[in-house]
């Protein structure tokens, strides 16, 4: 091919419904839909997103923060005053931007460490949550001269508690979607009760724009990576709209404090929530948050200076390495984030005013909305829909700290019923084995998803020598004598043991088989004496619960 011809060579243009039928070919047979994600919120994520499925929207969402970058706020974890400082400022050292103090474990604090932090507020901007109005913490703030308490910039939530006067910079009314995130919330629930939750003090102040000026949201972020994205584009449209119907033109600047999720952190392979972390403080950048707090991977157990010291880093090489703190609205453009973000404004709007057609955010709250959305989330955990690597799938058996720390108060985590499983076979000695029948290629897929099956509950299983027929297992069953053991074979070649099998086995023996099978065999075996089975699908926890009462001599009521 000649220079000119290159020159010349233009390429065929496809458009969304070429892609869409070589999409359906590479599914063999699958329908085109099972390409679509459907979410919590009630929104279908797309395979592919084009410019002419946002132009169904409108105009793309201009969500811009105020200025670029943000403030790395790293809380320290100490025991009193004291330390509090010493751990402060050797963050500040390392990269740390702001002051944190959470009140969940109130410390003691001394009339000189006191006397340092009002120092130190007067340089780094200070953030509270979780605090109580009796907490002598807040002492700090009459320590600070007046006529310097104009330089002092933060932002701090106490019920009940007003601030000195001097403080015009630092501001104290806030809707927090903490609790209501880890009470199960998705991203449509929280942004409608910010705005729920922002008109209910609204109609409580002398003057809306002084209160908007005052105003500031707290967010946790999760894992859903894009959704928590546009999340917090979808918070500064919907608060434009909000300030509108206030007869506000142009609407005052509300900073989003961003605080990493501990819904899926999890005691278990606790390495992961280093991960989940990263993730989570990725979105929070991406989506344009102000202020950011990264939680270290051990938080429910007690933090160490190591994860602490970790937890910081993630923001630093996030800024070192991305650049992101260079750019305002870095998700702007792409039209999967336009789309879904606006999207979520829709959503969230018309929940918002669903909930003041019900009398406002209290009676939202009082009528136990949050129970349906943790049971749901619950239980697309136990059947596996969503992962929680570590937990519920490629689970380790490693040694693991089952404590609960007392400096973190928190519902709702997801990986808290495979926790109590697992703490349940830590000082046991119960026998498990995987029956394994025909070539290794037969059982293997069985056995390997049976292995990782039952490691989400904490019990480890050892794998049989391969057995030809029922008659070498029922013999070997009878030398080594496991508490419990599961049939791992094609279902012809389980079909072809499964009787003999039952009727061979010891007594005592609780007997599982892998795989679905049809009622009319199914009820036939477990009239035989089969404990039940094990599939993909399968509600992980109900069965690994009812195992362990078979186990302890316990009964169940399960069925299959």
């Amino acid at each position: 091919m000649t220079i000119h011809n290159m020159q010349t060579t233009t390429f065929d243009k496809f458009g969304f419904e070429q892609w869409k039928e070589a999409a359906v070919q590479s599914l063999k047979g699958k329908p085109f839909d099972s390409l679509i994600t459907k979410t919590i919120e009630g929104i279908d994520l797309q395979p592919l997103y084009t410019q002419e499925s946002l132009a169904k929207r409108g105009q793309p969402i201009r969500a811009a923060k105020k200025e670029t970058g943000w403030i790395v706020a790293q809380q320290p974890y100490a025991t009193d005053g004291q330390q509090f400082i010493v751990e402060l400022k050797n963050s500040i050292e390392r990269g740390n931007e702001a002051i944190v103090c959470d009140g969940t474990k109130p410390l003691h604090w001394d009339a000189s460490s006191l006397a340092e932090i009002a120092r130190l507020i007067e340089k780094y901007p200070i953030f509270i949550t979780n605090m109580k109005h009796d907490n002598s913490f807040l002492k700090v703030f009459s320590l600070v001269p007046e006529m310097n308490r104009s330089s002092v910039n933060g932002a701090i939530s106490v019920s009940g508690w007003t601030i000195p006067a001097g403080y015009t910079n630092v501001r104290t009314a806030s809707a927090d979607m903490w609790d209501a995130h880890h009470k199960g919330a998705d991203a449509v629930t929280e942004l409608a009760l910010v705005l729920a939750d922002a008109a209910n003090q609204a109609s409580q102040a002398d003057n809306i724009s002084d209160f908007a000026d005052d105003f500031f949201v707290r967010f946790a972020v999760d894992t859903h990576f894009f959704m928590e994205i546009s999340k917090f584009r979808a918070f500064r449209v919907l608060w434009q709209a909000f300030s509108s119907a206030y007869g506000i033109a142009e609407a005052p600047y509300v900073p989003i404090i961003a605080t990493t999720s501990l819904r899926s952190y999890s005691k278990l392979d606790p390495y992961v929530n280093v991960l989940r972390a990263g993730n989570e403080t990725f979105a929070a950048v991406l989506g344009g948050a102000d202020v950011i707090t990264v939680h270290p991977h051990n938080i429910i157990t007690g933090p160490t200076s190591s994860s602490v010291r970790m937890a910081r880093n993630i923001q630093l090489v996030i800024k070192e390495e991305s650049h992101a703190d260079k750019i305002i609205d870095p998700a702007g453009g792409s039209y999967f984030m336009e789309t879904l973000t606006s999207e979520l404004v829709d959503k969230a709007w018309t929940l918002f005013l669903d909930i003041q057609s019900i009398g406002g955010y209290d009676a939202f709250i009082n009528r136990g909305q949050f129970g349906k959305l943790l049971e749901q989330r619950r239980s697309d955990v136990a059947i596996g829909k969503q992962p929680l690597i570590g937990t519920n799938v490629y689970a380790e058996l490693t040694d693991t700290n089952f404590t609960n720390w007392e400096g973190v108060q928190i519902e709702g985590r997801l990986a808290e019923p495979f926790e109590k499983l697992a703490a349940l076979q830590k000082n046991r000695t119960t026998r498990i084995a995987l029956l394994t029948f025909g070539e290794l290629k037969d059982f293997k897929p069985r056995a390997d998803f049976v292995s990782g099956f039952l490691a989400t509950g904490g019990m480890r299983a050892e794998w049989s020598p391969t057995f030809d027929n029922a008659q070498q297992a029922v013999s070997w069953l009878a030398v080594e004598k496991p508490n419990y053991a599961i049939v791992c074979a094609t279902d012809t070649l389980t079909e072809t043991v499964m009787e003999q099998l039952l009727v061979g086995r010891p007594d005592e023996l609780i007997i599982d088989a892998a795989g679905k099978y049809d009622s009319e065999l199914s009820g036939k075996w477990l009239n035989a004496g089969l404990n039940g089975f094990i599939f993909a699908g399968q509600d992980k926890v109900g069965k690994l619960i009812a195992i362990n009462n078979k186990l302890k001599g316990g009964q169940t009521n399960e069925q299959a």
